[in-house]
């Protein structure tokens, strides 16, 4: 792509993204900045929320993966939609009658100051990471088909890209975030929406046409019962999907908080409702480009590149014609940003309440501690994708669901023994317990083959990891 016009499309892109912030922050002060005032649209809410749980890792890597695995990956779709119905009957009702601005504070309530702190560690460095890799994901492909070529480090790129992210949410934060993920997310869905259209006009297919070439190639197989071993079995991906769910989402501060930003309980719902039902026909439309993109290079015979995540931006910056170009790299500027920019926000609100103590300070002090934090929470997403780059050696969204099975499994642990039991549980224990789980699990995950007869975890381990948490803790409870 001509150098000029991409430049120009990231600056218009983010003038936008800076006037929604201008807009938005008005008088903000910090409790806007963590609730939005509790004013924020369901609908508004509900729709930016696909952009920000899709990130530049399913724009990327979910079409990528349809060659390995074909359309199995929504199995794990399917298990999300049982995750998110769980969240709005039994944790939603929780958090909105607890008037809950950091979900963390409900451990406190519940247990004493070691179970609540130690959840909103394991929720800082879940999101930390996860955010980083999605982040990482979508530098990475700027750098390789753009910023390159122009001799622009690596590190320079990622670093821009933060620095524009704190520009826009420094200010307003969650309630600037709720308008800007809305804006990626038609950006997100448009450019997939383009490619698809595209790809189908180039090789002449009319819309049955699609899916019987897809069917034909083999890539809509979804279901896998034949081998209880594989991690592609649907009992795994089903239920680890539901869990990741209900611990990616429901127990992470970053999406709840934009939740909590709705006025009652009722619109929270019936903004996770609608979001839930419509993220799973969004993840089979990134299915179906993936299986197109690997029929388009079949036909055409281009060669598919050894790392699957590099195949959507090859071909729409090299094949598909300008046209697909530009809407690829609003999409996956789109898509990195609405992750990095609510979860900037999150981390912000969670360190600053759960270990800050904000309930007590004046308006300039956490104005002012506020500021620090969102400054350091961005240097340290540079340090994460700059370590990633150079230890990375598998496709991003297998990167980002791995190690959400480790580190929220104490979370799902806590949590399920606060709602699940009426046993009390105190002191450092809780700590030392926390940290064993994830330890526990990779040992068991790693020697599994061997241990049980040929079986391989898959996400489901993030259950075990939570079981093995629940009944420690349940081993140092008092009644």
């Amino acid at each position: 792509m001509n150098p000029l016009l991409v430049i120009s499309i990231i600056l218009i892109y983010f003038c936008v993204l800076i006037g929604i912030s201008f807009l938005t922050s008005k008088g903000a002060d910090s409790n806007t900045f963590f609730t939005a005032n509790r004013q924020s649209p369901w609908y508004l809410v509900a729709f930016g929320m696909i952009g920000a749980s899709l990130s530049g890792v399913t724009f990327i890597s979910v079409p990528g993966n349809v060659g390995k695995i074909g359309f199995s990956y929504f199995q794990i779709v399917l298990g999300y939609l049982v995750g998110y119905w769980v969240i709005i009957g039994v944790l939603m009702p929780l958090y909105y009658r607890l008037n809950l601005v950091s979900i963390y504070t409900y451990l406190e309530q519940r247990f004493d100051t070691w179970s609540y702190k130690t959840g909103a560690l394991f929720f800082l460095i879940s999101r930390t990471i996860g955010s980083s890799l999605r982040l990482f994901l979508a530098a990475t492909v700027l750098q390789l088909f753009l910023f390159d070529a122009w001799g622009v480090p690596f590190i320079v790129t990622v670093a821009v890209t933060i620095a524009l992210i704190w520009v826009y949410t420094f200010r307003g934060g969650i309630k600037t975030i709720v308008w800007t993920d809305t804006f990626q997310t038609f950006f997100l869905i448009t450019a997939v929406v383009v490619a698809v259209i595209k790809i189908s006009s180039d090789l002449d297919f009319s819309f049955s046409e699609v899916f019987d070439a897809i069917q034909s190639k083999g890539y809509a197989n979804i279901f896998h019962f034949e081998d209880v071993n594989s991690t592609l079995f649907f009992p795994k991906q089903f239920f680890g999907g539901a869990f990741i769910a209900i611990t990616m989402t429901g127990m992470d501060q970053e999406i709840m908080q934009k939740n909590l930003t709705c006025k009652t309980l009722g619109d929270a719902q019936k903004n996770m409702f609608w979001f839930s039902l419509t993220l799973v026909f969004v993840n089979l439309l990134f299915l179906t480009l993936g299986a197109l993109l690997y029929i388009y290079s079949d036909i055409k015979g281009l060669a598919i590149p050894a790392y699957s995540d590099e195949l959507f931006p090859s071909l729409a910056f090299n094949q598909l014609g300008p046209v697909v170009g530009i809407f690829f790299l609003l999409g996956i500027t789109a898509s990195s940003y609405a992750s990095a920019d609510s979860a900037l926000a999150g981390l912000t609100t969670s360190f600053c309440i759960d270990f800050l103590n904000f309930k007590n300070k004046d308006e300039k002090l956490k104005q002012r501690q506020k500021f620090i934090v969102h400054v350091f929470f961005s240097i340290l997403f540079l340090v994460v994708i700059v370590v990633f780059k150079e230890i990375n050696e598998k496709s991003v969204i297998d990167a980002v669901l791995q190690v959400a099975t480790y580190t929220y499994g104490p979370l799902l642990g806590l949590f399920s023994f606060g709602l699940f039991t009426k046993k009390q549980i105190k002191g450092f224990g809780v700590v030392l317990i926390c940290l064993a789980a994830p330890v526990a699990s990779y040992l068991i995950s790693s020697n599994s083959e061997t241990w049980f007869g040929g079986y391989k975890f898959g996400f489901e381990i993030l259950v075990v990891n939570g079981l093995i948490t629940f009944l420690g803790l349940l081993a140092i409870s008092k009644k």
